[in-house]
Protein backbone atom coordinates (compact mmCIF):
# COMPACT_ATOMS: atom_id res chain seq x y z
CA UNK A 1 0.00 0.00 0.00
CA UNK A 2 1.00 3.59 -0.60
CA UNK A 3 0.99 5.90 2.37
CA UNK A 4 -1.25 8.92 2.50
CA UNK A 5 -4.65 7.28 1.95
CA UNK A 6 -7.63 9.32 3.07
CA UNK A 7 -10.80 8.09 4.74
CA UNK A 8 -13.46 5.64 3.57
CA UNK A 9 -14.19 5.82 -0.14
CA UNK A 10 -17.19 4.68 -2.12
CA UNK A 11 -16.59 1.45 -4.06
CA UNK A 12 -18.32 -1.22 -6.09
CA UNK A 13 -19.99 -3.76 -3.83
CA UNK A 14 -19.76 -6.83 -6.06
CA UNK A 15 -17.79 -8.35 -8.93
CA UNK A 16 -20.87 -8.21 -11.13
CA UNK A 17 -21.15 -4.51 -10.35
CA UNK A 18 -17.54 -3.96 -11.41
CA UNK A 19 -18.01 -5.89 -14.65
CA UNK A 20 -21.35 -4.23 -15.45
CA UNK A 21 -19.94 -0.74 -14.90
CA UNK A 22 -16.64 -1.29 -16.73
CA UNK A 23 -18.31 -3.17 -19.58
CA UNK A 24 -20.91 -0.41 -19.76
CA UNK A 25 -18.09 2.08 -20.15
CA UNK A 26 -16.58 0.09 -23.01
CA UNK A 27 -19.86 -0.73 -24.73
CA UNK A 28 -21.20 2.28 -26.59
CA UNK A 29 -22.49 3.48 -29.92
CA UNK A 30 -19.35 2.23 -31.66
CA UNK A 31 -20.06 -1.36 -30.64
CA UNK A 32 -23.59 -1.31 -32.02
CA UNK A 33 -22.83 0.03 -35.48
CA UNK A 34 -19.12 0.76 -36.04
CA UNK A 35 -17.85 -2.71 -35.15
CA UNK A 36 -20.23 -4.59 -37.50
CA UNK A 37 -19.44 -2.10 -40.26
CA UNK A 38 -15.67 -2.44 -39.84
CA UNK A 39 -15.93 -6.22 -39.67
CA UNK A 40 -18.16 -6.53 -42.70
CA UNK A 41 -16.02 -4.36 -44.93
CA UNK A 42 -12.56 -5.47 -43.87
CA UNK A 43 -12.57 -9.18 -44.44
CA UNK A 44 -15.50 -10.39 -42.32
CA UNK A 45 -14.31 -13.28 -40.18
CA UNK A 46 -10.68 -12.44 -41.01
CA UNK A 47 -11.09 -8.99 -39.49
CA UNK A 48 -12.85 -10.53 -36.49
CA UNK A 49 -9.96 -12.93 -35.84
CA UNK A 50 -7.42 -10.11 -36.05
CA UNK A 51 -9.58 -7.96 -33.77
CA UNK A 52 -9.80 -10.72 -31.15
CA UNK A 53 -6.02 -11.14 -31.23
CA UNK A 54 -5.64 -7.38 -30.72
CA UNK A 55 -7.99 -7.52 -27.73
CA UNK A 56 -5.94 -10.27 -26.11
CA UNK A 57 -2.47 -8.96 -26.94
CA UNK A 58 -3.07 -5.20 -26.58
CA UNK A 59 -6.47 -4.43 -25.09
CA UNK A 60 -6.26 -6.65 -22.00
CA UNK A 61 -2.76 -5.52 -20.92
CA UNK A 62 -3.73 -1.85 -21.21
CA UNK A 63 -6.97 -2.41 -19.33
CA UNK A 64 -5.17 -4.30 -16.54
CA UNK A 65 -2.63 -1.47 -16.38
CA UNK A 66 -5.38 1.09 -15.82
CA UNK A 67 -6.99 -1.09 -13.15
CA UNK A 68 -3.60 -1.48 -11.40
CA UNK A 69 -3.00 2.27 -11.35
CA UNK A 70 -6.51 3.02 -10.12
CA UNK A 71 -6.83 0.41 -7.39
CA UNK A 72 -3.32 0.90 -6.01
CA UNK A 73 -3.99 4.61 -5.41
CA UNK A 74 -7.78 4.81 -5.04
CA UNK A 75 -7.64 8.11 -6.88
CA UNK A 76 -8.81 9.76 -10.08
CA UNK A 77 -6.29 9.66 -13.00
CA UNK A 78 -4.64 12.98 -12.05
CA UNK A 79 -4.36 12.07 -8.37
CA UNK A 80 -3.26 8.52 -9.18
CA UNK A 81 -0.16 9.59 -11.11
CA UNK A 82 0.65 12.24 -8.51
CA UNK A 83 0.55 9.57 -5.82
CA UNK A 84 2.55 6.96 -7.71
CA UNK A 85 5.15 9.38 -9.09
CA UNK A 86 5.32 12.38 -6.73
CA UNK A 87 7.27 15.34 -8.03
CA UNK A 88 7.40 13.96 -11.57
CA UNK A 89 5.41 15.11 -14.63
CA UNK A 90 3.41 11.89 -14.98
CA UNK A 91 0.42 13.69 -13.44
CA UNK A 92 0.08 15.51 -16.78
CA UNK A 93 -1.06 12.22 -18.30
CA UNK A 94 -3.82 12.01 -15.72
CA UNK A 95 -4.77 15.62 -16.38
CA UNK A 96 -4.86 14.89 -20.12
CA UNK A 97 -7.27 12.04 -19.38
CA UNK A 98 -9.61 14.43 -17.57
CA UNK A 99 -9.43 16.88 -20.47
CA UNK A 100 -10.11 14.04 -22.93
CA UNK A 101 -13.14 12.97 -20.87
CA UNK A 102 -14.44 16.55 -20.92
CA UNK A 103 -14.08 16.81 -24.71
CA UNK A 104 -15.47 13.33 -25.44
CA UNK A 105 -18.54 13.94 -23.30
CA UNK A 106 -19.20 17.24 -25.09
CA UNK A 107 -19.61 15.62 -28.52
CA UNK A 108 -20.53 12.04 -27.63
CA UNK A 109 -23.59 13.15 -25.68
CA UNK A 110 -24.74 15.09 -28.73
CA UNK A 111 -24.78 11.86 -30.74
CA UNK A 112 -26.40 10.06 -27.80
CA UNK A 113 -29.15 12.67 -27.90
CA UNK A 114 -29.90 11.70 -31.49
CA UNK A 115 -30.96 8.27 -30.25
CA UNK A 116 -33.64 9.90 -28.08
CA UNK A 117 -35.01 11.77 -31.10
CA UNK A 118 -35.27 8.51 -33.01
CA UNK A 119 -36.88 6.66 -30.10
CA UNK A 120 -39.50 9.42 -30.10
CA UNK A 121 -39.98 9.41 -33.89
CA UNK A 122 -40.04 5.63 -34.04
CA UNK A 123 -42.55 5.35 -31.20
CA UNK A 124 -44.85 7.80 -33.01
CA UNK A 125 -44.48 5.87 -36.25
CA UNK A 126 -43.07 8.94 -38.02
CA UNK A 127 -40.45 6.82 -39.81
CA UNK A 128 -43.04 4.53 -41.37
CA UNK A 129 -43.59 4.62 -45.11
CA UNK A 130 -40.57 6.80 -45.89
CA UNK A 131 -38.08 5.97 -48.61
CA UNK A 132 -34.34 5.91 -47.99
CA UNK A 133 -34.03 9.37 -49.55
CA UNK A 134 -36.82 10.73 -47.35
CA UNK A 135 -35.20 9.24 -44.24
CA UNK A 136 -31.87 10.79 -45.28
CA UNK A 137 -33.54 14.20 -45.66
CA UNK A 138 -35.23 13.72 -42.28
CA UNK A 139 -31.89 12.92 -40.64
CA UNK A 140 -30.15 15.92 -42.21
CA UNK A 141 -33.04 18.19 -41.30
CA UNK A 142 -32.88 17.06 -37.68
CA UNK A 143 -29.09 17.48 -37.44
CA UNK A 144 -29.31 20.99 -38.88
CA UNK A 145 -32.22 22.00 -36.66
CA UNK A 146 -31.18 24.73 -34.24
CA UNK A 147 -33.41 23.51 -31.41
CA UNK A 148 -34.15 19.77 -31.24
CA UNK A 149 -30.56 18.42 -31.01
CA UNK A 150 -29.91 20.85 -28.14
CA UNK A 151 -33.01 19.72 -26.27
CA UNK A 152 -32.06 16.04 -26.53
CA UNK A 153 -28.46 16.84 -25.58
CA UNK A 154 -29.61 18.61 -22.41
CA UNK A 155 -31.92 15.72 -21.50
CA UNK A 156 -29.19 13.14 -22.04
CA UNK A 157 -26.47 14.98 -20.13
CA UNK A 158 -29.00 15.62 -17.35
CA UNK A 159 -29.85 11.91 -17.15
CA UNK A 160 -26.14 11.06 -17.06
CA UNK A 161 -25.57 13.58 -14.27
CA UNK A 162 -28.49 12.22 -12.26
CA UNK A 163 -26.99 8.71 -12.22
CA UNK A 164 -23.45 9.91 -11.39
CA UNK A 165 -24.67 12.25 -8.64
CA UNK A 166 -26.11 9.23 -6.79
CA UNK A 167 -22.60 7.86 -6.20
CA UNK A 168 -20.62 4.78 -7.17
CA UNK A 169 -22.59 2.07 -5.37
CA UNK A 170 -26.04 3.67 -5.39
CA UNK A 171 -25.70 5.32 -8.77
CA UNK A 172 -23.21 3.90 -11.27
CA UNK A 173 -23.26 0.31 -10.02
CA UNK A 174 -27.00 0.24 -9.32
CA UNK A 175 -28.05 1.48 -12.74
CA UNK A 176 -25.45 -0.30 -14.88
CA UNK A 177 -26.45 -3.58 -13.21
CA UNK A 178 -29.95 -2.89 -14.55
CA UNK A 179 -29.04 -1.37 -17.91
CA UNK A 180 -26.49 -3.96 -19.05
CA UNK A 181 -28.81 -6.99 -18.71
CA UNK A 182 -31.53 -4.99 -20.51
CA UNK A 183 -29.08 -4.26 -23.31
CA UNK A 184 -28.14 -7.94 -23.57
CA UNK A 185 -31.74 -9.22 -23.49
CA UNK A 186 -32.84 -6.76 -26.18
CA UNK A 187 -29.95 -7.79 -28.43
CA UNK A 188 -30.69 -11.49 -27.93
CA UNK A 189 -34.40 -10.98 -28.69
CA UNK A 190 -33.66 -9.03 -31.86
CA UNK A 191 -30.99 -11.51 -32.96
CA UNK A 192 -33.29 -14.52 -32.50
CA UNK A 193 -36.10 -12.83 -34.43
CA UNK A 194 -33.86 -11.71 -37.29
CA UNK A 195 -32.08 -15.06 -37.60
CA UNK A 196 -35.43 -16.83 -38.03
CA UNK A 197 -36.14 -14.84 -41.20
CA UNK A 198 -35.47 -16.19 -44.73
CA UNK A 199 -32.26 -14.80 -46.16
CA UNK A 200 -30.64 -14.10 -42.79
CA UNK A 201 -27.93 -16.69 -43.47
CA UNK A 202 -26.42 -14.47 -46.16
CA UNK A 203 -25.85 -11.73 -43.59
CA UNK A 204 -24.23 -14.17 -41.18
CA UNK A 205 -21.92 -15.39 -43.93
CA UNK A 206 -21.03 -11.81 -44.84
CA UNK A 207 -20.16 -11.06 -41.21
CA UNK A 208 -18.23 -14.21 -40.27
CA UNK A 209 -16.83 -15.77 -43.45
CA UNK A 210 -13.11 -14.92 -43.57
CA UNK A 211 -11.99 -13.09 -46.68
CA UNK A 212 -8.22 -13.08 -46.29
CA UNK A 213 -7.78 -11.32 -49.63
CA UNK A 214 -8.98 -8.10 -48.00
CA UNK A 215 -6.46 -8.26 -45.17
CA UNK A 216 -3.80 -5.58 -45.58
CA UNK A 217 -1.63 -3.64 -43.12
CA UNK A 218 -4.37 -1.00 -43.20
CA UNK A 219 -6.98 -3.56 -42.10
CA UNK A 220 -4.74 -4.80 -39.29
CA UNK A 221 -4.33 -1.25 -38.00
CA UNK A 222 -8.09 -0.72 -38.24
CA UNK A 223 -8.65 -3.85 -36.16
CA UNK A 224 -6.13 -2.63 -33.60
CA UNK A 225 -7.74 0.79 -33.50
CA UNK A 226 -11.19 -0.73 -33.04
CA UNK A 227 -9.91 -2.91 -30.18
CA UNK A 228 -8.16 0.04 -28.56
CA UNK A 229 -11.04 2.50 -28.69
CA UNK A 230 -13.86 0.03 -28.08
CA UNK A 231 -12.49 -0.76 -24.61
CA UNK A 232 -12.48 2.90 -23.44
CA UNK A 233 -8.71 2.79 -23.02
CA UNK A 234 -6.50 5.83 -22.59
CA UNK A 235 -8.71 8.51 -21.05
CA UNK A 236 -8.68 7.43 -17.43
CA UNK A 237 -12.15 5.91 -17.23
CA UNK A 238 -10.79 2.51 -16.24
CA UNK A 239 -8.27 4.09 -13.84
CA UNK A 240 -11.22 5.81 -12.16
CA UNK A 241 -13.33 2.64 -12.10
CA UNK A 242 -10.29 0.67 -10.98
CA UNK A 243 -10.03 2.96 -7.96
CA UNK A 244 -13.47 1.72 -6.87
CA UNK A 245 -12.60 -2.00 -7.17
CA UNK A 246 -12.16 -3.74 -3.83
CA UNK A 247 -8.88 -5.46 -2.95
CA UNK A 248 -10.40 -8.94 -3.04
CA UNK A 249 -11.19 -8.76 -6.77
CA UNK A 250 -8.93 -10.39 -9.34
CA UNK A 251 -8.00 -7.52 -11.67
CA UNK A 252 -6.81 -9.72 -14.55
CA UNK A 253 -9.95 -11.84 -14.33
CA UNK A 254 -12.13 -8.74 -14.21
CA UNK A 255 -10.40 -7.35 -17.31
CA UNK A 256 -11.00 -10.62 -19.19
CA UNK A 257 -14.71 -10.52 -18.24
CA UNK A 258 -15.07 -6.89 -19.35
CA UNK A 259 -13.30 -7.46 -22.67
CA UNK A 260 -15.38 -10.58 -23.29
CA UNK A 261 -18.64 -8.75 -22.61
CA UNK A 262 -17.59 -5.86 -24.84
CA UNK A 263 -16.69 -8.16 -27.72
CA UNK A 264 -19.81 -10.30 -27.28
CA UNK A 265 -22.11 -7.27 -27.49
CA UNK A 266 -20.32 -6.01 -30.60
CA UNK A 267 -20.65 -9.39 -32.33
CA UNK A 268 -24.31 -9.65 -31.29
CA UNK A 269 -24.93 -6.24 -32.87
CA UNK A 270 -23.46 -7.57 -36.11
CA UNK A 271 -25.69 -10.64 -35.87
CA UNK A 272 -28.71 -8.31 -35.66
CA UNK A 273 -27.69 -5.77 -38.31
CA UNK A 274 -26.32 -7.73 -41.28
CA UNK A 275 -28.90 -10.56 -41.31
CA UNK A 276 -31.58 -7.84 -41.06
CA UNK A 277 -30.14 -6.19 -44.17
CA UNK A 278 -30.11 -9.41 -46.20
CA UNK A 279 -33.47 -10.65 -44.89
CA UNK A 280 -35.55 -7.48 -45.02
CA UNK A 281 -34.16 -5.38 -47.88
CA UNK A 282 -32.97 -5.47 -51.46
CA UNK A 283 -29.66 -3.77 -50.62
CA UNK A 284 -26.62 -5.44 -52.13
CA UNK A 285 -24.62 -5.91 -48.96
CA UNK A 286 -21.44 -6.65 -50.94
CA UNK A 287 -21.59 -3.32 -52.76
CA UNK A 288 -19.16 -0.93 -51.01
CA UNK A 289 -21.08 2.03 -52.44
CA UNK A 290 -24.38 0.92 -50.95
CA UNK A 291 -26.07 3.11 -48.34
CA UNK A 292 -25.32 0.50 -45.69
CA UNK A 293 -21.63 1.41 -45.60
CA UNK A 294 -22.29 4.93 -44.33
CA UNK A 295 -21.96 4.79 -40.55
CA UNK A 296 -24.61 7.34 -39.66
CA UNK A 297 -26.75 6.21 -42.57
CA UNK A 298 -26.65 2.62 -41.33
CA UNK A 299 -28.17 3.52 -37.98
CA UNK A 300 -30.47 6.44 -38.71
CA UNK A 301 -31.43 5.86 -42.36
CA UNK A 302 -30.86 2.30 -43.60
CA UNK A 303 -32.03 0.32 -40.55
CA UNK A 304 -35.31 2.24 -39.99
CA UNK A 305 -36.07 1.70 -43.67
CA UNK A 306 -35.39 -2.01 -43.26
CA UNK A 307 -37.41 -2.41 -40.06
CA UNK A 308 -40.42 -0.55 -41.40
CA UNK A 309 -40.49 -2.72 -44.51
CA UNK A 310 -41.95 -5.48 -42.31
CA UNK A 311 -45.68 -6.08 -42.30
CA UNK A 312 -47.83 -5.21 -39.31
CA UNK A 313 -46.51 -3.45 -36.23
CA UNK A 314 -43.37 -5.55 -35.78
CA UNK A 315 -41.29 -3.06 -37.77
CA UNK A 316 -42.21 -0.23 -35.43
CA UNK A 317 -41.49 -2.41 -32.40
CA UNK A 318 -38.05 -3.46 -33.72
CA UNK A 319 -37.15 0.09 -34.72
CA UNK A 320 -38.13 1.50 -31.32
CA UNK A 321 -36.28 -1.30 -29.52
CA UNK A 322 -33.16 -0.72 -31.58
CA UNK A 323 -32.98 2.97 -30.74
CA UNK A 324 -33.63 2.24 -27.06
CA UNK A 325 -30.74 -0.22 -27.34
CA UNK A 326 -28.50 2.53 -28.74
CA UNK A 327 -29.57 4.94 -25.99
CA UNK A 328 -28.80 2.40 -23.24
CA UNK A 329 -25.37 1.67 -24.73
CA UNK A 330 -24.65 5.39 -24.98
CA UNK A 331 -25.81 6.09 -21.41
CA UNK A 332 -23.55 3.46 -19.82
CA UNK A 333 -20.64 5.12 -21.64
CA UNK A 334 -21.49 8.73 -20.79
CA UNK A 335 -21.87 7.75 -17.13
CA UNK A 336 -18.30 6.46 -17.03
CA UNK A 337 -16.86 9.48 -18.84
CA UNK A 338 -18.63 11.96 -16.56
CA UNK A 339 -17.36 10.05 -13.52
CA UNK A 340 -13.76 10.80 -14.57
CA UNK A 341 -14.49 14.54 -14.36
CA UNK A 342 -16.56 14.30 -11.17
CA UNK A 343 -13.88 12.21 -9.41
CA UNK A 344 -11.28 14.85 -10.32
CA UNK A 345 -13.45 17.71 -9.04
CA UNK A 346 -14.30 15.79 -5.85
CA UNK A 347 -10.79 14.68 -4.94
CA UNK A 348 -8.57 17.44 -6.28
CA UNK A 349 -10.84 20.48 -5.86
CA UNK A 350 -12.48 19.10 -2.68
CA UNK A 351 -16.08 19.47 -3.89
CA UNK A 352 -18.81 17.19 -2.60
CA UNK A 353 -20.23 14.81 -5.20
CA UNK A 354 -23.44 16.77 -5.80
CA UNK A 355 -21.65 20.06 -6.41
CA UNK A 356 -18.93 18.35 -8.48
CA UNK A 357 -21.55 16.70 -10.70
CA UNK A 358 -23.47 19.94 -11.23
CA UNK A 359 -20.29 21.87 -12.07
CA UNK A 360 -19.17 19.11 -14.45
CA UNK A 361 -22.53 18.88 -16.22
CA UNK A 362 -22.82 22.66 -16.62
CA UNK A 363 -19.26 23.10 -17.87
CA UNK A 364 -19.56 20.18 -20.32
CA UNK A 365 -22.91 21.54 -21.51
CA UNK A 366 -21.32 24.83 -22.58
CA UNK A 367 -18.96 23.01 -24.94
CA UNK A 368 -21.64 20.47 -25.83
CA UNK A 369 -24.02 23.19 -27.00
CA UNK A 370 -21.30 24.52 -29.30
CA UNK A 371 -20.68 20.96 -30.52
CA UNK A 372 -24.40 20.44 -31.23
CA UNK A 373 -24.66 23.79 -33.01
CA UNK A 374 -21.48 23.82 -35.09
CA UNK A 375 -20.21 20.77 -36.98
CA UNK A 376 -16.69 22.23 -36.98
CA UNK A 377 -16.53 22.14 -33.18
CA UNK A 378 -17.94 18.61 -33.19
CA UNK A 379 -15.32 17.42 -35.70
CA UNK A 380 -12.41 19.06 -33.86
CA UNK A 381 -13.40 17.44 -30.56
CA UNK A 382 -13.85 14.05 -32.23
CA UNK A 383 -10.51 14.19 -34.07
CA UNK A 384 -8.49 15.53 -31.13
CA UNK A 385 -9.66 12.90 -28.69
CA UNK A 386 -9.68 9.86 -31.00
CA UNK A 387 -6.43 10.57 -32.84
CA UNK A 388 -4.30 12.37 -30.24
CA UNK A 389 -5.40 12.29 -26.60
CA UNK A 390 -6.51 8.65 -26.29
CA UNK A 391 -3.54 7.06 -28.10
CA UNK A 392 -1.04 9.25 -26.23
CA UNK A 393 -2.79 8.48 -22.95
CA UNK A 394 -2.82 4.75 -23.62
CA UNK A 395 0.83 4.78 -24.64
CA UNK A 396 1.83 6.65 -21.48
CA UNK A 397 -0.19 4.27 -19.28
CA UNK A 398 1.53 1.11 -20.56
CA UNK A 399 4.99 2.74 -20.47
CA UNK A 400 4.41 3.86 -16.89
CA UNK A 401 3.08 0.47 -15.77
CA UNK A 402 5.78 -1.50 -17.52
CA UNK A 403 8.85 0.63 -16.78
CA UNK A 404 8.19 3.20 -14.04
CA UNK A 405 5.62 1.80 -11.63
CA UNK A 406 7.15 0.43 -8.43
CA UNK A 407 7.59 -3.33 -8.77
CA UNK A 408 6.11 -4.10 -5.36
CA UNK A 409 2.96 -2.05 -5.98
CA UNK A 410 2.47 -3.61 -9.40
CA UNK A 411 3.00 -7.16 -8.10
CA UNK A 412 0.81 -6.64 -5.02
CA UNK A 413 -2.12 -5.39 -7.09
CA UNK A 414 -1.75 -8.07 -9.77
CA UNK A 415 -1.61 -10.89 -7.21
CA UNK A 416 -3.86 -9.37 -4.51
CA UNK A 417 -0.81 -9.15 -2.24
CA UNK A 418 0.30 -12.71 -2.99
CA UNK A 419 -3.10 -14.38 -2.65
CA UNK A 420 -3.31 -15.12 -6.39
CA UNK A 421 -0.83 -17.02 -8.53
CA UNK A 422 1.18 -14.80 -10.87
CA UNK A 423 1.89 -17.26 -13.68
CA UNK A 424 0.75 -14.75 -16.30
CA UNK A 425 2.75 -11.86 -14.83
CA UNK A 426 5.80 -12.30 -17.11
CA UNK A 427 3.55 -12.35 -20.18
CA UNK A 428 1.71 -9.25 -18.96
CA UNK A 429 5.00 -7.39 -18.40
CA UNK A 430 6.35 -8.36 -21.82
CA UNK A 431 3.18 -7.09 -23.50
CA UNK A 432 3.03 -3.75 -21.65
CA UNK A 433 6.76 -3.11 -22.01
CA UNK A 434 7.25 -3.98 -25.66
CA UNK A 435 4.24 -5.08 -27.72
CA UNK A 436 1.55 -2.65 -26.54
CA UNK A 437 3.68 0.53 -26.87
CA UNK A 438 4.66 -0.36 -30.46
CA UNK A 439 1.06 -1.20 -31.40
CA UNK A 440 -0.44 1.92 -29.82
CA UNK A 441 2.21 4.13 -31.40
CA UNK A 442 1.31 2.55 -34.75
CA UNK A 443 -2.37 3.41 -34.26
CA UNK A 444 -1.41 6.97 -33.32
CA UNK A 445 0.77 7.48 -36.40
CA UNK A 446 -1.83 5.79 -38.63
CA UNK A 447 -4.57 8.09 -37.34
CA UNK A 448 -2.52 11.23 -37.94
CA UNK A 449 -1.46 10.16 -41.45
CA UNK A 450 -5.05 9.25 -42.33
CA UNK A 451 -6.30 12.62 -41.11
CA UNK A 452 -3.73 14.50 -43.19
CA UNK A 453 -4.63 12.73 -46.44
Amino acid sequence: MISGDTGPRDSFSSRFGVIAAAAGSAIGLGNIWRFPYETGHNGGGAFLIIYLLCIVIIGLPVMISEFLIGRSTQRNPFGAFKKLAPGKPWFLIGLMGVVAAFMILAFYTVVAGWTLEYIYQSFLGALKGKSTDELAMMFDSFRNDSFRPLIWFVIFIGLTGWVVMSGVKNGIEKYTKILMPILLLMLIFMAVYVLMQPGAGQGIAFLFKPDWSKVTPDVILKALGQAFFSLSIGMGTLITYGSYIQKRENLAGTAVSVASADTFIAIMAGIVIFPAITAFSNIDIHNPDAAVVADQGLVFITLPNIFYSLQGGIGQVLSTMFFILLAVAALTSTISVLEVIVAYFSEELKMNRKVATIVAVVSVSVLGILSASFSGVFNVLNFTTANILLPVGGLAIVLFTGWFMAKKIRNDEYTNEGQLKAKTMPVFLFLVRFIAPIAIASVFVYGIINALK
